[in-house]
């Protein structure tokens, strides 16, 4: 029986087999992909130079902008270049580094929950704000969660690899994930959903309730605010934030915790956009609401022009 070892390489499905329309979406991601680069470098740049961005909350959002400008080339490039030149075959190698770096990016998710502790901190606790983030338990937070984002993405990719793929070595999806490759594999994956099932809701899960109790505390403090600016502001931030959050969130509940056993739908594919390609915009959409950020960038630009 032909098993793991054997197949060197996948067949990724992609969102279409007409010519066209794949160059049309090797157009897109492109695009998507050099506006991802280009905001989060510049967000990384401004924060970096302007001294008055040296906080914690510019420290998570500058961190946020390096994770998220390398996690498009992840599962872009491959689509790209496999849309452009009419292919669809991926090495095991290729798809191994694939879902090791596609898991590993649960970072995002503590990345995101600190931005959230760090906005409840500075509203709900100013007085105390300078003791809970100093910049040294900042880089600690940070490096931790490097670390467990390693440790996660080497149990998760080990786990998986070690299934025989023998019933075939379609994947229908654009590029290699956990859920897609529990399908082809000829032995029981149930354990595998299993293990899936359990560190997403308790990470995942984690993550988003510890986000919502802590917008719960932020709201409850902002509506003693007197009605003006500092209240419309806090309300912009804290919806936009929200809102990201709970799309992120509910397009990887729906692809994760899926049961491998239901065909894949161009619907599954194309929610799987959503967690892969859309996050990296976060760091744009906070700083697109934030003044000091458009401020710092508008004195780069007039001395550069």
């Amino acid at each position: 029986m032909p098993n793991s070892t054997i197949m060197m390489e996948f067949l990724l499905t992609g969102f279409s087999d007409v010519r066209e329309l794949r160059v049309l979406h090797a157009v897109f991601f492109s695009l998507m992909y050099l506006v991802t680069l280009i905001g989060n470098f510049l967000i990384v740049i401004v924060t970096t130079l302007d001294k008055r961005l040296h906080t914690p909350m510019y420290f998570f959002l500058r961190n946020l902008s390096i994770l998220d400008a390398c996690y498009v080339p992840v599962t872009v490039s491959n689509s790209c270049v496999n849309n452009l030149l009419d292919s669809s075959v991926i090495s095991k190698a290729g798809c191994v580094a694939q879902v090791f770096l596609v898991v590993f990016f649960v970072v995002e998710l503590l990345f995101l929950t600190f931005t959230a502790h760090d906005c409840y901190v500075a509203i709900c606790q100013p007085l105390h704000y300078p003791v809970i983030m100093n910049p040294h338990i900042c880089a600690h937070m940070i490096l931790a969660s490097i670390l467990s984002g390693l440790f996660y993405s080497r149990f998760h990719t080990g786990v998986t690899f070690r299934l025989p793929f023998c019933q075939s070595n379609i994947i229908h999806q654009f590029f290699c994930d956990i859920p897609s490759l529990l399908k082809p594999s000829c032995s029981d994956t149930f354990s595998n959903e299993m293990i899936i099932l359990v560190s997403d809701l308790r990470i995942g899960g984690g993550c988003f309730i510890f986000i919502i109790k802590s917008y719960i505390h932020i709201y409850s403090n902002v509506l003693r605010f007197p009605s003006g600016g500092d209240r419309a502001n806090a309300f912009s931030t804290c919806i936009s934030h929200i809102l990201v959050v709970s799309v992120f969130f509910s397009s990887l509940a729906y692809v994760f915790l899926r049961p491998s056993g239901i065909s894949a739908t161009i619907q599954y594919i194309v929610l799987s956009v959503f967690y892969s390609v859309i996050p990296p915009l976060n760091p744009i959409i906070f700083s697109l609401r934030n003044e000091q950020i458009k401020c710092a960038i508008r004195k780069i630009m007039e001395k550069i022009f």
